[in-house]
């Protein structure tokens, strides 16, 4: 796959480390990472963190958090994001949370609403996304998105 070389050797130049905190996606993200030879330079490890006690537990995710904004929130995935970085000890982390159906949604977060969030030292961008299809669509198109995101975020020129 074109985008995930892309990724290793963006990776490579960048001297940047990876860390992944998965909710909707279960390791989809992981598997295409590992899937890249050589991604054992740059890539530190994952946390698939479907419940809500994996969120609290390893990456720190407040309780009040969760209570007050569900699982599937632009606050929860950048707590995500931010705790997958200090866990794993990474520079870089990319965190996905949402709702991928059949079931789950509601008129606020419908089926196919996914949080992605990207950290690193100088701050988290989150986007929310509503992809459309069967829960495989949705997970496949969380896991592109990501991809996307940390290809955009390695390509940026730094600012002095």
């Amino acid at each position: 796959m074109v985008v995930d070389q892309e990724l290793a050797a963006l990776f490579h130049t960048s001297g940047l480390t990876l860390a992944l905190a998965e909710s909707c996606t279960g390791g989809m993200i992981a598997a295409r990472v590992t899937d890249i030879a050589g991604c054992s330079a740059w890539f530190r490890g994952g946390v698939v963190a479907y419940s809500n006690e994996v969120k609290m537990k390893l990456l720190d995710v407040p309780e009040p958090m969760l209570a007050m904004y569900g699982a599937v929130s632009e606050p929860v995935v950048r707590a995500m994001a931010e705790g997958a970085c200090k866990a794993i000890g990474s520079g870089l982390s990319l965190a996905v949370t949402g709702i991928a159906g059949p079931d789950g949604g509601t008129s606020e977060k419908p089926v196919g609403t996914v949080y992605i969030a990207l950290a690193d030292q100088d701050g988290c961008e989150v986007v929310r996304c509503q992809f459309d299809g069967d829960r495989a669509a949705v997970r496949e198109q969380t896991v592109e998105m990501g991809l996307l995101m940390l290809k955009k975020r390695l390509t940026m020129p730094e600012t002095a």
